[in-house]
């Protein structure tokens, strides 16, 4: 793609946004980058910035699309935004940041998706191919944009990149030799139109491929299993529930690697310091990736047996008289809350809430009357989540965090675990997940 001389407005000055604005600046681009942001709220990524980059902030309005041959967006900019409309309308092409990537990077490239574990996946993978002496580069929606790798030399054996809707919202050519789609389950969908539109957009991380490129497929989870029928790479599959011909997948307390007939004990469940069922799972797609790659089976177990986990996704806090504190403020979602309650056998103190997605709540119904003592509600959903959940009586409304944690400590018991897994966003209250997670941390701390 030619890119000199011709003229690139980026939309987003998140990370993202300023990683593309150097990248096309170093490739000889005119660049303007807009955000609604004033001035004033960027000024850290404004200092990012290469010399020479104009800057239009404080919205839209202003910006000049006359003249402008290419739009490369960040994936928190609306793929409907009226702004990207109107340069529709104008005939202008619009990219994602890692479509503008992909044209330079020179490794292949492995891309994870899928609602849930897509950063535990991609960090477990990424510190199997290190552990095996891969130059490998990790990033994309994990926090290190694509375009770093392109802005460094495109030095890596490897690329290895956490995958988002939003960020396959703009994508062209973009092409994965490896492909992992983990699980779908209802997200987001106060962006996306429908359930119909968010399956084919996860389709898009392997929509490209061809024969000689693979494709990983979560086989316990119905979506990505029906879609194994589609694609042209190799098909590699993985399972905790059964045996797959092809891929990874747990026999008694085994993990097992098959391909081609052959098969191999990578490592046991029991390896595992990471808690909860979707982590058996997150586990299985890293492997299925491992095996594919050729990594010796006993530095997969290596890395296994010590990763411990990413912060506020079933992060384990602290056990006081008895009662444990499990942190999944990662949990945003429905699907997520569910695998989080699944991982556990003892009864449970769920905190859950927040700002609403445009979630249906029901499918938490049966699994809350069945393992949680107490439901307490925090948030702008609290209401929405109560009136779904009719009928089970235990439901507390907490007006504060502070006071959420504190009720949940006194209803629980010994033997007890109190759960942050809020299946809702975080930003009616705070500044992120993480946020979230640190004050929960935090109160818990002070118990």
């Amino acid at each position: 793609m030619e890119i000199r001389n011709k003229n690139v407005l980026v939309v987003g000055l998140a990370r993202s946004g300023v990683s593309a604005a150097n990248l096309l600046c170093k490739l000889g681009a005119k660049v303007t980058i807009t955000d609604e942001k004033r001035e004033s709220e960027l000024s850290e990524n404004i200092r990012k910035l290469t010399k020479g980059i104009y800057l239009k902030l404080g919205g839209h309005n202003g910006v000049d699309i006359a003249n402008v041959d290419l739009v490369v967006i960040s994936p928190g900019v609306p793929w409907d935004s009226p702004f990207l409309n109107r340069i529709r309308e104008n005939g202008i092409r619009i990219i994602s940041e890692v479509e503008l990537a992909f044209k330079y990077i020179k490794a292949p490239l492995i891309a994870v998706t899928g609602t849930n574990g897509k950063t535990t996946t991609t960090t477990l993978i990424g510190e199997m191919l290190k552990k095996d002496d891969r130059n490998v580069f990790v990033g994309g929606n994990i926090g290190n944009p694509m375009c770093e790798e392109v802005l460094n030399g495109s030095s890596s054996e490897l690329i290895l990149s956490e995958i988002s809707t939003f960020q396959m919202e703009g994508i062209e050519t973009f092409k994965p030799h490896i492909s992992v789609i983990l699980n779908i389950t209802p997200d987001h969908m106060d962006r996306h139109k429908s359930m119909t539109e968010y399956i084919a957009l996860k389709k898009r991380v392997f929509i490209n491929q061809n024969t000689r490129d693979y494709t990983v497929f979560n086989m316990d989870d119905k979506i990505t299993a029906a879609l194994s029928n589609e694609g042209k790479g190799e098909r590699i599959f993985f399972s905790r529930i059964r045996e797959v011909d092809n891929g990874a997948f747990v026999r008694g307390n085994n993990i097992i690697f098959r391909r081609n007939r052959k098969e191999e004990i990578v490592s046991t469940l029991k390896d595992l310091k990471i808690i909860g069922v979707h982590n058996i799972e997150n586990t299985l797609a890293s492997v299925a990736v491992g095996g594919i790659c050729d990594i010796p089976p006993r530095l997969m177990r290596e890395v296994i047996s010590e990763f411990s986990g990413i912060p506020h996704r079933m992060e384990f806090v602290r056990e006081i008289e008895g009662i444990k504190f499990i942190n999944d403020s990662k949990g945003t979602n429905v699907g997520a809350t569910i695998k989080s309650i699944e991982s556990f056998n003892e009864p449970i103190i769920l905190i859950a809430g927040g700002k609403d997605k445009g979630s249906d709540y029901l499918p938490l119904k049966p699994l809350i009357e069945d393992r949680v003592k107490f439901l307490i509600l925090i948030g702008e959903a609290k209401k929405k989540m109560a009136s779904v959940m009719n009928g089970f009586r235990n439901i507390l409304n907490a007006e504060s965090f502070e006071e959420a944690v504190n009720e949940a400590f006194d209803k629980a018991e010994k033997g007890d675990v109190v759960l942050l897994s809020p299946a809702c966003a975080s930003f009616d209250m705070f500044r992120d997940y993480e946020d979230r997670g640190e004050q929960f941390r935090k109160i818990v701390e002070s118990l």
